[in-house]
């Protein structure tokens, strides 16, 4: 029978796992990994810092909704990648993380890099490990995409000690396919419980979150939605479940939706500060709550009805229950009465001729020119905050942002991802002045790879989701200033990229026209209004 390393047995379970695409970074404590991948078919992108490894990683399962794989070395390797695990872990990302790790042989030694990885990943995972002998490097590293994928979604992590990495052990012939683990069947009582509760009802509202794209049941909460009538809000990955111009589908008028709500069906959402935890006033203090999802993380408020398990199979029984009720003609109309104004006030900042470009003008600028199926991912804070405001996708998965983690930085792991797992697909990445600085050297690796993402920077030379809340607050701000007309599209221009620089609303579209044309790695970096505050509503913290 043929042998190979722990690295090539490794490689071998990722690929017939249908894994595609390895993000790394080179380091001795990896290179198993690294000759077994390239062995066996797997392309390897190679970043510049390993946090973008393991946000790509990341990325790619945002998109695909399959197992996003990094690799990554030991000690720092690893710390490296930790911010990356924890937005995964707030957002229900299937990711698997394998790093480096000093030799058994030597273990409390002071070998180079030696730390324990495990202790300082674990709250941060669903599952991580040490892998002690390559006899069992195919079956965990299979294992560990399967808890990915399986119930409640997130990251894993498995370190191999390098003399382990080195280890021979038998190729398998064959193997069972591991197929995860969606959770236990709904309960027919509770499914015709929610469905009276729908049916009775009178002024129901749906909110979908990301779980309902990480179970693959947008269709499922279609029929749901449209079967009774329910007004839909989301959130997260959600968005893209009904399209912007549906009928039953309110972003504006959401907290109309929230606060007057008799019935809240939270399917695959969590009650964190987004929704402020379900408590009054967004929530209305006597409105009845139903809770669809895998388990019962963050579900802060009593329930009418939980049916925690196979979201999407819960789901499905759910709306061929209910498809007999049908909301108040009423409730609907106040409703788009409310969206219909809220967007028209955002037309006055949407249709700005200022100079410098007030951010939203800039961002509608790029939603309108944008293929309709293009993937835009969001990378800062009040930038973004105005992004996830106005940017509306017609299919779920072409929006990217960072989640409540709120990690500045991931947005060209992010997007290189994107644009890997989808080339078809225009990728336009949406980045903070602040947030840009984070993993500026990224476009090194996507010139280096060949890979067409676009970047529009929002230069306000600010951290503006800091310095007009401390002024607001405190009266002064402080440490909250970047540099101003900072020249970061001479940065990508410097790294073999295509870079220029806007200051009128009127240069933007023909700007993205040429970062489009180049067909190389671009960024138009955008002078912007550094007095233009977005109006927040929620407290983040």
């Amino acid at each position: 029978m043929d042998s190979g390393n722990a690295g090539e047995l490794v490689a071998l379970a990722l690929k017939r796992a249908g894994v595609s695409h390895l993000f790394t970074l080179n380091g001795g404590h990896i290179w198993p990994i690294l000759t077994g991948a390239t062995e066996h078919g797997i392309r390897i992108i190679d970043v510049r810092h390993e946090q973008s490894a393991a946000f790509a990683a990341e990325g790619w399962a945002k998109v695909t909704r399959e197992c996003g794989v990094a690799a990554v070395t030991a000690g720092p390797g690893v710390t490296n990648s930790a911010s990356a695990l924890a937005q995964a872990q707030a957002n229900d990302t299937p990711m698997f993380v394998i790093g480096g790790r000093a030799p058994i042989a030597r273990w409390g030694m002071g070998s180079l890099q030696e730390m324990d990885h495990v202790e300082v990943v674990r709250s941060l995972t669903k599952k991580a490990m040490t892998l002690g002998s390559p006899d069992d490097a195919y079956a965990w590293a299979a294992e560990c995409m399967r808890a990915a994928l399986s119930r409640r979604t997130g990251p894993v992590f498995m370190d191999i000690p390098i003399d382990v990495f080195f280890g021979a052990a038998d190729l398998p012939e064959a193997t069972e396919h591991l197929t995860p683990d969606p959770g236990p069947p709904p309960d027919p009582d509770l499914v015709e419980h929610a469905a009276r509760l729908i049916r009775k009802a009178e002024r129901p509202v749906v909110v979908a979150g990301g779980g309902v794209w990480w179970a693959h049941a947008e269709h499922e909460l279609s029929a749901l939605v449209e079967g009774a009538s329910l007004p839909l809000v989301v959130n997260g990955m959600a968005r893209g479940m009904l399209p912007p111009a549906h009928p039953l589908f309110f972003s504006r008028a959401r907290g109309q939706a929230l606060r007057e709500a008799d019935l809240v069906v939270l399917v695959g959402v969590l009650l964190d500060f987004r929704l402020n935890f379900g408590q009054p006033p967004v929530f209305a203090e006597d409105a009845q709550l139903i809770y669809i999802d895998v388990d019962d993380h963050r579900k802060h408020r009593p329930a009418e009805v939980a049916i925690f398990g196979h979201l999407k199979a819960a789901l499905e029984q759910v709306a061929g229950a209910a498809s007999r009720a049908s909301s108040s003609s009423q409730w609907l109309e106040n409703l788009r009465e409310t969206e219909t104004a809220v967007r028209r006030k955002d037309e006055v900042m949407t249709q700005s001729e200022a100079s410098p470009v007030h951010p939203a003008r800039l961002i509608a600028d790029v939603d309108r020119f944008a293929d309709p199926d293009a993937i835009i991912v969001g990378d800062g804070g009040d930038f973004i905050s105005f992004a996830g405001r106005l940017i509306e996708r017609s299919k779920p998965g072409l929006w990217l942002d960072p989640g409540p983690f709120g990690c500045l930085g991931s947005g060209p792991g992010y997007a290189m991802a994107a644009k890997l797992a989808r080339p078809d697909k225009q990728v336009f990445l949406l980045a903070g002045d602040g947030a840009f600085g984070f993993s500026a050297m990224e476009f090194d690796t996507m010139v280096r790879h060949r890979i067409p993402v676009v970047s529009v920077v929002g230069n306000n030379g600010i951290w503006a989701l800091e310095k007009h809340p401390m002024q607001n607050m405190l009266g002064t701000s402080i440490a909250a200033d970047l540099g101003p007309r900072t020249r970061y599209d001479k940065v990508v221009e410097a790294l073999g990229g295509y870079g220029e620089l806007v200051d009128k609303p009127d240069q933007i579209r023909p700007a993205l026209e040429r970062a489009v044309k180049s067909g190389l790695p671009a960024c138009v970096n955008v002078i912007c209004d550094p007095a233009a505050e977005y109006p927040r509503s929620s407290v983040l913290m």
